[in-house]
């Protein structure tokens, strides 16, 4: 008698579950929630009826991908036929998708083709019934038959490519398919694969290669190949960039005291000399790999200190303002470097004795030469092996060339046989060069140990005082290190440190301290806008 009772208690127990569990599984009023049939046809068609229920006044779209990838390069098509809709709504089918838009309660119906594939020795049904949705389903209702029993169900519920199972997924009283699922996110899907045993319908699946952008820019064997070439030639390039830059790299790193500069002479007189014999224009172009505009301005000084010119500063025009006026003081001769000469004939061409910084910013100055002659110059010196402009240039030119001839590979790869990525993977090569050109131009071993020696001249000009030199020699030694400081932009501390009011190339100066600064910013400005040359600093008005 207990027994009866306890089985009476238990039946009772799972019937009011099964009531529960029914009552949750209702869509709730206000959401959107669809209910769908699948009938799998003796000739393999699957026939699908949707009922969606949408709030009214609402519309909700669906795009159903049918091109699904199955790996290796592959994708499985599928093709949608007689699609219908009986309420509100519109359907439109292309080789890519299927997609619907509804608005009310509707019907939707349609034939897929292509869903049975062999799996082994035995065949499997698989459909997205739910999927690609722009809102939220409350409930995706499943149901499925064929024309012989299934053999097992596999439910995938959530984002694409997630393997978290349906809230429910069983084979019903044995002839059929049963599946929910509750809260499907929008963008969210319902992915259905049945098993059947073989020869219950002939397989329709289409599997074929990849196509279109994903296939041509897919990874393989030799796109693989051409990424290992690009690593192995960035690595490479890294390496001869080390090599080739190495010795910079030590020089800028390694601990640099003061270089000695100053040399006495038989009379025990007090001189400066520079390292290597290097100009001061050849300076700046040595340190940076190029010809700047404070390298012209640097160059200037330093012809007025070696007497070639005489700079005095005068009153503009109008009476007001400063102005400044450059004086030949004696002819070029073979004393000079060949950039130190086109420095002279810019400012003051055959048979122009003296010009004034303002007549200099209404003239059109052509400093082409004086920059092709200091890339010579550094070369024929041997601080590098070839023109730092030439250099880069070249690898520039290159650079864009072969990013041109990679991205004209990509398309056409793309367009015809695949394997796109081998072009990218050429193009990226070829910006990386372009970009990589600035660091192309590469010292000599007598550039880097110039480098470091310059290090040690900066520290002589942030070092000296003037009780170093005898006050006899302080002025010339003043003057003949005051270019290297306005190169290496020491200029305030070297003018503060020496302050000199007469020097014999520099004349009418009431505060040379104030005066000079407004030279070089003077000059900078006329030089800036010749072109040719690059300018560190803003040119002055």
């Amino acid at each position: 008698m207990l027994k009866n009772w306890g089985a009476a208690i238990f039946v009772a127990v799972a019937l009011t579950s099964t009531t529960a569990v029914g009552a949750l599984a209702q869509p709730l009023p206000g959401t959107v929630s669809t209910e769908v049939r699948m009938k799998l046809e003796r000739d393999a068609r699957l026939s699908v009826t949707e009922t969606v229920q949408v709030p009214e006044g609402k519309a909700v779209k669906r795009t159903v991908p049918l091109r699904l990838a199955v790996g290796n390069d592959l994708e499985r098509q599928y093709q949608v036929t007689d699609a219908k809709v009986e309420g509100k709504g519109s359907t439109s089918v292309s080789d890519d998708s299927f997609d619907v838009t509804l608005e009310g309660n509707s019907t939707l119906t349609y034939t897929v083709v292509g869903a049975v594939a062999p799996v082994g020795d035995a065949l499997e049904v698989r459909w997205q019934v739910a999927g690609g949705w722009d809102a939220e389903l409350d409930k995706v209702a499943v149901s499925f038959s064929a024309p012989d029993s299934p053999t097992s169900v596999n439910c995938l519920a959530g984002p694409v490519g997630s393997s978290q199972p349906c809230t429910s997924a069983d084979l019903a009283d044995g002839k059929g398919v049963r599946a929910q699922e509750i809260k499907l996110g929008a963008g969210e899907r319902v992915d259905v694969a049945i098993g059947l045993s073989a020869g219950v319908v002939p397989p329709n699946a289409v599997v074929v290669e990849q196509s279109g952008l994903a296939a041509a820019f897919a990874l393989t064997p030799v796109s693989g190949a051409a990424l290992g070439g690009l690593l192995v030639l960035l690595l490479g390039g890294v390496a001869l960039l080390w090599y080739l830059r190495g010795r910079d790299a030590a020089a800028l790193a390694s601990e640099v005291g003061a270089v000695s500069v100053l040399v006495r002479d038989g009379n025990d007189r007090v001189a400066f000399a520079s390292p290597d014999g290097v100009l001061p224009g050849q300076v700046g172009t040595v340190v940076d790999e190029h010809v700047d505009v404070v390298d012209v301005t640097a160059t200037v000084i330093d012809l007025a200190v070696r007497n070639y010119l005489w700079i005095t500063e005068a009153r503009q025009e109008d009476g007001f303002g400063h102005d400044w006026q450059i004086v030949r003081r004696n002819p070029v001769d073979d004393s000079l470097s060949g950039y130190e000469k086109a420095v002279c004939e810019a400012l003051l061409p055959h048979g122009t004795e003296a010009v004034s910084v303002s007549e200099l910013r209404g003239r059109q100055i052509d400093l082409a030469q004086v920059r092709d002659r200091l890339y010579s110059d550094v070369v024929e010196k041997r601080w590098f092996a070839r023109r730092p402009d030439t250099e880069r240039n070249l690898f520039w030119w290159v650079g864009i060339a072969i990013a041109v001839l990679g991205v004209a590979a990509t398309v056409v790869l793309a367009l015809t046989v695949g394997n796109a990525l081998f072009g990218l993977v050429v193009a990226v090569g070829g910006v990386a060069l372009a970009f990589g050109a600035r660091s192309m131009p590469a010292r000599t071993k007598r550039g880097s140990e110039l480098l470091e020696h310059v290090r040690g001249l900066r520290g002589y000009l942030a070092g000296v005082t003037p009780d170093d030199v005898p006050e006899a020699d302080r002025e010339l030694v003043f003057s003949r290190s005051l270019p290297y400081a306005v190169v290496l932009g020491e200029t305030e501390r070297w003018l503060s440190t020496f302050a000199q009011q007469d020097l014999y190339w520099y004349g009418n100066a009431s505060d040379f301290r104030r005066s000079f600064p407004a030279f070089l910013g003077a000059l900078d400005g006329v030089l800036a806008q010749a072109g040719h040359l690059r300018s560190l600093r803003a040119p002055n008005p």
